[in-house]
């Protein structure tokens, strides 16, 4: 069974995208950082903030590309190649406009979903990579969607998000360990407590 090796959070980069809902990928990346101080630095050649470290046992390579969301495969195909590194052992975190606000889903393999960062990385890696899908909501009418995916969330639903954040990093040691059934289980069912 093959374990996770390279996990990916999909954003923009800059401070004026930081906060907005298209960085949730980033957000995630970021919390495991933090909490097992790994060091993201930037790495010219794969045009991305990349990290190693080890995380519950487990060692384990971080990137957020700095390419922008569409050119996101750019950062994540050299890393890919360089390092050897097959589909089964990526998980790739990105925020989901057709889940609903901190609601989450895992899935291997599957479409682009119209997600312009996995547009860019599909046609290159293949689809049979692990995916953390982070639900931001949809707006009302398809006219909004960009400016709603590069707008920062209300501070309900900055709460309602950290609140997911905080059970994926829950599971992440099933992910790590390749105990996906597991995982999935806990993560498609999230609810947001009442």
């Amino acid at each position: 069974m093959s374990k996770i090796k390279l996990i990916v959070g999909l954003g923009n980069p800059g401070q004026q995208y930081a906060k907005t809902r298209h960085n949730a990928g980033f957000w995630f990346v970021e919390r495991i950082a933090e909490d097992f101080n790994i060091t993201l630095s930037f790495e010219k050649k794969f045009h991305g903030l990349l990290g190693r470290g080890q995380v519950h046992g487990h060692d384990i390579r971080l990137l957020l590309p700095q390419t922008f969301m569409n050119k996101s495969g750019e950062s994540v195909i050299p890393v890919v190649n360089f390092y050897d590194i097959d589909n089964d052992e990526i998980l790739i975190a990105h925020d989901e406009l057709d889940i609903g606000v901190a609601q989450m889903r895992f899935k291997t393999g599957g479409g682009h979903g119209g997600h312009n960062g996995l547009r860019d990385i599909v046609p290159h890696l293949g689809a049979d990579f692990h995916r953390l899908r982070l639900g931001i909501g949809r707006p009302e009418s398809k006219s909004q969607v960009s400016h709603y995916v590069l707008g920062t969330p209300s501070p309900d639903e900055k709460i309602s998000l950290e609140v997911m954040l905080d059970e994926a990093m829950r599971q992440l040691p099933n992910l790590l360990n390749g105990e996906f059934d597991k995982a999935q289980q806990v993560i498609n069912g999230f609810k947001l407590p009442d």
